[in-house]
């Protein structure tokens, strides 16, 4: 099942792995990128204004060239890179857990895709199937335009 495999440690070491050996890799080839990453994961050094880090959807996109390409590196499990942020520029040291990328980005085209879970962040399931259907069926049921298909 999908769930086991992307919640599996294993699959986790196998996501991270990957993500750094293509992020050292275009470190290499000096080529530029984008990543798209959870922002609930990701930490500024100084920390950004109130009214830049409210803008930050739970989904952001980073775009890497330029200086902020030049600074970036891999430190253990973490890429962190310098960036401008607001109209300001306000600098800040950005650190993004590399099992946060979601997707690596060239020239708009996804090259990678991570779907593995980090254990912490792992909510718990109910997988017992009759339980499952009734909170499914009461969902189904409390929307009235569905109460006309409920069996007599």
């Amino acid at each position: 099942m999908l769930y086991d495999i992307i919640k599996s440690p294993s699959f986790a070491k196998l996501m991270e792995t990957n993500v750094r050996d293509l992020l050292i890799y275009f470190f290499e080839n000096d080529q530029n990128f984008s990543i798209l990453c959870k922002i609930e994961s990701v930490t500024f050094d100084p920390p950004l204004p109130k009214l830049i880090s409210d803008e930050f959807r739970a989904m952001t996109l980073f775009f890497l060239a330029g200086y902020t390409f030049e600074s970036a590196r891999i430190d253990e499990d973490m890429l962190i890179f310098e960036a401008g942020f607001g109209q300001e520029n306000i600098g800040s040291f950005v650190s993004i857990p590399l099992l946060s990328i979601v997707q690596i980005i060239i020239d708009d085209t996804p090259i990678f895709v991570n779907l593995a879970l980090p254990q912490e962040r792992i909510a718990p399931i109910n997988i017992e199937k009759n339980e499952g259907i009734q909170n499914s069926m009461s969902v189904f049921l409390s929307n009235p335009e569905n109460q006309k298909f409920k069996k007599k």
